[in-house]
């Protein structure tokens, strides 16, 4: 099962409505996920040299200050963060890598949920409703997003195993559908030196991509070699920092949506998530071909 939605802001001036409209879709789609939830949003870019880092930790009471101005002082150099709910956006002056290692070796219980300019990542357990409270997620501006409700199928029910999953930079995925040759590719991407942290199929599939944009390829090129070497059946939408995309395998048994207006772009797993949105009426509405790859990104709007 599983749900997906996306939204991507044409119009700057709905930046503030991101967060409410996303969590209304978000909710819409709890039936076909109602084990975790999660979103990747894209919103407050860092300055050129800096860095923000998601991170997540189960304890409520977690010294995220302490970490903060302890990787700071060890690192000499500039940082703050802001914490919502379990997880905490560090923003740092740090190079991305010095500071992702310092975190490993020092806070090892602490997971990096994601590494770029502007991407957030928030997800848990739980009924997406409820995790959109916890993080709230109606709050968030932004100009694009998309999200996940989760009906776990080959891997266990954590915060860990939710989606989205981000394995480079301002790059994330999330997915509906079961990839029979991922545990192969799991272990090819990591002999190419891709961190991969859970058993989760979705997880492999982004850091395939990260693996192919590292080689060079466009997205358009690493979406077209997914298509032939992820075996399965498979929607995926990808986020990037300027935009997002969506693909479905060449064979489509999972269910996606795709509209479009003047103002906004949407995606959804099911129309009735899209039809939350206000002028939803009047979008221009299609089911994406299979195979076909449909992008939008802030330089140059195509699909």
């Amino acid at each position: 099962m599983c749900g997906i939605v996306g939204l991507y802001l044409k119009d700057d001036a709905l930046r503030p409505e991101l967060g409410r409209r996303l969590t209304a879709m978000l909710v819409e789609m709890t039936d076909r996920g109602p084990d975790s939830a999660g979103v990747a949003v894209y919103r407050n870019g860092v300055p050129e040299g800096w860095s923000k880092l998601t991170l997540f930790h189960p304890g409520p009471t977690y010294d995220w200050t302490g970490l903060e101005q302890r990787l700071a002082a060890t690192l000499e150099t500039r940082s703050h963060g802001l914490r919502r709910a379990s997880h905490f956006v560090l923003t740092t002056a740090a190079p991305a890598e010095a500071a992702r290692r310092w975190i490993g070796e020092h806070h090892a219980d602490v997971r990096v949920m994601s590494v770029g300019e502007s991407i957030e990542i928030y997800k848990e357990k739980g009924l997406p409703k409820d995790v959109a409270a916890r993080f709230e997620l109606e709050t968030i501006t932004g100009s694009h997003a998309i999200g996940h409700t989760r009906m776990a199928t080959e891997s266990a029910v954590t915060t860990e195993h939710s989606h989205p999953f981000s394995t480079g930079r301002d790059l994330c995925l999330v997915h509906n559908g079961s990839l029979s040759n991922h545990n192969r590719l799991r272990a090819w991407l990591r002999r190419r030196g891709i961190e991969i942290q859970t058993d989760n199929d979705t997880e492999v599939a982004a850091g395939y991509l990260t693996y192919r944009l590292g080689q060079g390829a466009s997205l358009e090129e690493a979406l077209e070699a997914a298509v032939k070497d992820l075996d399965g059946f498979f929607t995926f939408a990808v986020g990037t920092r300027d935009g997002f995309a969506v693909v479905r395998d060449p064979i489509a048994c999972k269910h996606a949506v795709l509209a479009e207006t003047d103002q906004w772009v949407a995606m959804a797993t099911e129309y009735r998530a899209i039809a939350k949105l206000p002028g939803s009426e009047q979008a221009r509405i299609w089911e994406p071909v299979p195979g076909e790859i449909y992008s939008w990104e802030r330089s140059a709007e195509r699909h």
